[in-house]
């Protein structure tokens, strides 16, 4: 009896949002023949209107564009629908791209791009977000426990001490979740970038220093004096706490 053809995956469904269609509309066709569906949209609003049905895996996202820009758009995507984003970004735009990065973006690219490179960031993306972009180690239906805090991982919700659902964004998940496997080790920049985005991201050391800061923000009593994340002078970062894992569904 011959063995039950294996089932192919759907594509990956990108979203490119650019008001320059002479970029949009090539790009679209180029990631199309590489595998992906695609869609378009020329504006935030359009994005926006789009995205009330079907989420994309990923978006591409230009920066510059009248009306909304690409950065209020990213915030959007990111604190309310956690969908993995890569910023195509002009040259001179140094300052947009680490505000990008700081709010949660996943990657970026400066235009003009070699194509083949946007199509490996497009997948070392999806990998990350596939596997729940930190190490993969928590089982589907375990959430984190640890002063007062609760972190459900599969459904990327950070709840406090009173039950409060404390927006996250996927760079910051990532980066607790790095933690919360590793509590009471020191964890220095070049592992946690290799944890959190990944070598091929090509991302420096003061991204993790900007998303600790904001992770701070959020779970700190005073972000000044941090008693969770401690900074480890010439070592990196340490997580604090007692951390305790426990099944989903108790409680």
């Amino acid at each position: 009896m011959p063995a039950p053809a294996a089932t192919e995956s759907p594509p990956a469904r990108l979203l490119i949002v650019d008001d320059e269609r002479s970029l949009r509309e090539p790009l679209a066709e180029y990631l199309s023949r590489q595998g992906f569906a695609v869609a378009q949209a020329a504006s935030a609003a359009d994005a926006r209107s789009q995205l009330r049905g079907e989420a994309p895996d990923l978006v591409l996202l230009d920066i510059m564009m009248p009306g909304e820009d690409g950065l209020s758009l990213c915030r959007h995507l990111i604190e309310s629908r956690q969908i993995p984003t890569i910023f195509l970004t002009a040259k001179g735009e140094a300052t947009d791209r680490i505000v990008g990065l700081e709010i949660g973006a996943d990657d970026y690219v400066v235009k003009p791009f070699e194509p083949r490179e946007l199509v490996a960031r497009i997948r070392s993306v999806l990998r990350r977000a596939a596997r729940g972009g930190a190490t993969g180690a928590a089982v589907d239906n375990e959430v984190f426990e640890f002063e007062g805090w609760t972190l459900d991982p599969l459904k990327r919700r950070l709840t406090d001490a009173d039950g409060s659902v404390v927006a996250i964004s996927s760079a910051e998940f990532r980066l607790l979740m790095a933690f919360l496997e590793h509590p009471r080790q020191v964890l220095d920049r070049d592992r946690l970038l290799d944890m959190v985005q990944g070598r091929e991201a090509h991302l420096f050391d003061r991204a993790v220093d900007n998303q600790v800061s904001r992770l701070r923000r959020k779970l700190e009593a005073d972000s000044r004096n941090p008693q969770l994340i401690q900074t480890v002078w010439g070592g990196g970062y340490m997580l604090a706490a007692e951390v305790r894992r426990r099944r989903a569904e108790e409680g």
